[in-house]
């Protein structure tokens, strides 16, 4: 498959393409993005790293962080942790409150907020140092140490996470948060505002890929039963309301985040990331999303 010239295809399609999205500005400091950068990478199981434009530029990761937390959570733990938080998708906006009221303080999965917050108190009350385990995590599947959080972009968030806290309050109630709620919240902000790449990314995203284990040295991160899971998952939940749209249009399982970036995955075959700061309606980037739909067409196979 000759992917730099497929992406190239697709870098000089999309360049071209009328940018209708907005740049996130509920947390200020994303705001501050220039909503210009555009970039994209594949980590190729056979042939290596293809890519260009801003792809070695990090941006805060945003909800992507939220697959990394599921899979150090079910690395952790059984099956038991999805008596907390449920698989399905949820046909609602990520950060919705009315749903969660309705089935009792259970999330309808991992990837919307409320989901995200009850797997962050489930590592709160594993880890001994929840934050700093959980960026060793990520040094781990990407084999670089030198990734960590953007402060600015964690005090930013930290100042506007009223409707979190409110998530967390809610669920509480029911019994579904065990900790302290302003340790959980820091820990779902922290890895929130964890910077990468999308080199970065689709480096980490390849246990996903290549049935949970690392690719440059083989390690185990988590047995390929699980993966299978959070691959399903992501397939059906990583991209809010629009997974459906996302499922129809480029057929990869992949996870979002309002910072810009989409990671997907191809089972045996790659791991493909994107960044570009304006989003769609929906809360996912709009020439990302495009992108993929483009990588999809062209290569002639999703896993569909």
């Amino acid at each position: 498959m000759q992917y730099q010239k497929i992406l190239d295809t697709i870098k000089s399609e999309t360049l071209a393409r009328p940018i209708t999205g907005k740049v996130a500005t509920y947390i200020p400091e994303l705001a501050k993005i220039d909503p210009d950068k555009f970039g994209m990478h594949l980590y190729c199981i056979n042939s290596g790293h293809y890519g260009f434009g801003n792809e070695s530029e990090r941006f805060s990761i945003q909800s992507i962080s939220k697959v990394f937390s599921l899979t150090l959570a079910m690395s952790l733990l059984d099956d038991e942790l999805f008596e907390r938080v449920d698989v399905e998708p949820s046909g609602d906006p990520f950060n919705s409150l009315i749903q969660l009221e309705y089935e009792n303080g259970i999330p309808r999965n991992p990837f919307i907020n409320a989901g995200a917050l009850v797997i962050a108190d489930i590592l709160v009350s594993i880890l001994e140092n929840p934050q700093q385990e959980f960026l060793d995590f990520i040094h781990k599947i990407t084999g670089n140490t030198t990734i960590n959080i953007n402060q600015k972009v964690f005090d930013s968030e930290k100042k506007y996470s009223h409707r979190n806290a409110a998530l967390l309050n809610l669920m509480k109630s029911f019994g579904n948060i065990k900790n302290d709620i302003e340790t959980v919240l820091d820990l779902y902000i922290y890895q929130c505002s964890i910077e990468m790449s999308c080199k970065e990314l689709a480096t980490a995203f390849m246990i996903y890929a290549n049935a949970g284990n690392t690719l440059s040295d083989d390690i185990e991160v988590i047995t390929s039963r699980k993966t299978k899971r959070i691959n399903a998952i992501m397939q059906t939940c990583g991209f809010y309301d629009e997974a459906g749209e996302f499922s129809f249009r480029v057929g990869l399982p992949g996870k979002s985040g309002v910072g810009g970036g989409i990671a997907a995955i191809h089972p045996g075959q790659y791991a493909v990331t994107v960044w570009s700061p304006p989003l769609n309606p929906k809360g996912n980037s709009e020439l990302g999303m495009y992108a993929l739909e483009r990588l999809t067409t062209l290569t002639g196979f999703s896993i569909f």
